[in-house]
């Protein structure tokens, strides 16, 4: 009988992976994530108080859920739904995300104050919403994954995602140009096969001598300002935020890896060494 049932248990076709993404005990899918890491990557950039990408995903998550819809009350479009017809820009130019988040910020700084607001009362100084309460409900939401995309919190954000598709061939100047685009850093790309990685690198990927191709991305969180220890996480988590993207599998940071294949933060295995202070490393 237990034979049976163990039997029909190898048969039962394997439950599909659920693709997710988590901060501080909030969920969110992993493009609403991607976008998030646009949002808070674009404060960093700028040198914004850490309140600005709390109230930047809150903001984003009442209008549109955080994703870049081509639609909505009235002309309102994207991910802030704004309105070209209030002057907010051509109806190109808000569908790009790059500019609609970068526009936001540009309103946000004019508010009197808004670090020390209330996130709804910041949130309704920009948009004008009919509902000006509303962006409160997503403030625990923001705030975890802001600290997180920011880099205050540490191995926190994680994704669980489906097995990559295809060879890595890009994946690394994938992640490179979305580092650029979200934080304004770009790394040291580097292709080598896997015997001829220095063999820090090597440990810290787990990768073996003798193998394939590969290329990884060295990203230094110096070129972003001097809180190296935070702004390497902030590089790492949002590079976790994008993987679903890019295609990347793993990112390497400090002394914890996150591996595509288990979807979590884990800490060194014997022979795999720790990152240099500011250090990030990313690899299909």
């Amino acid at each position: 009988m237990l034979a049976v049932v163990h039997l029909l248990g190898r048969l039962e076709p394997q439950r599909p992976v659920v693709q997710a993404c988590t901060a501080g005990g909030h969920t969110l899918a992993p493009d609403q994530t991607a976008n998030a890491a646009l949002i808070v990557g674009t404060s960093v950039r700028r040198g914004l108080p850490a309140r600005a990408g709390t109230i930047g995903i809150a903001t984003a998550m009442q209008e549109s859920r955080m994703r870049n819809i081509d639609y909505g009350d009235r002309d309102s479009l994207g991910m802030f739904q704004q309105r070209p017809s209030q002057g907010w820009g051509t109806p190109e130019q808000v569908m790009d995300p790059v500019y609609a988040v970068n526009t936001f910020y540009d309103h946000l700084v004019q508010v009197d104050g808004y670090p020390d607001m209330a996130v709804t009362d910041a949130a309704q100084a920009v948009q004008r919403s009919a509902f000006p309460q509303a962006y409160a409900q997503h403030e625990a939401l923001a705030r975890a994954f802001a600290s997180a995309l920011a880099g205050w919190t540490t191995a926190d954000l994680t994704c669980t995602l489906t097995a990559r598709e295809g060879t890595p061939d890009g994946v690394a100047q994938a992640a490179s140009d979305r580092l650029a685009r979200d934080l304004g850093v770009t790394g040291a790309l580097r292709a080598a096969s896997d015997g001829e990685l220095a063999p820090d690198t090597a440990a810290a990927l787990g990768a073996a001598s003798g193998g394939s191709a590969v290329q990884v991305l060295t990203v230094d969180a110096n070129a972003l300002g001097t809180e190296v220890d935070r702004l390497a996480w902030a590089v790492a988590q949002s590079g976790v935020a994008a993987a679903s993207e890019t295609g990347v599998a793993r990112v390497a940071v400090a002394d914890r890896v996150w591996d595509r294949a288990d979807g979590v933060w884990r800490e060194l295995l014997d022979g795999e060494q720790p990152q240099p202070a500011g250090q990030v490393l990313l690899a299909p």
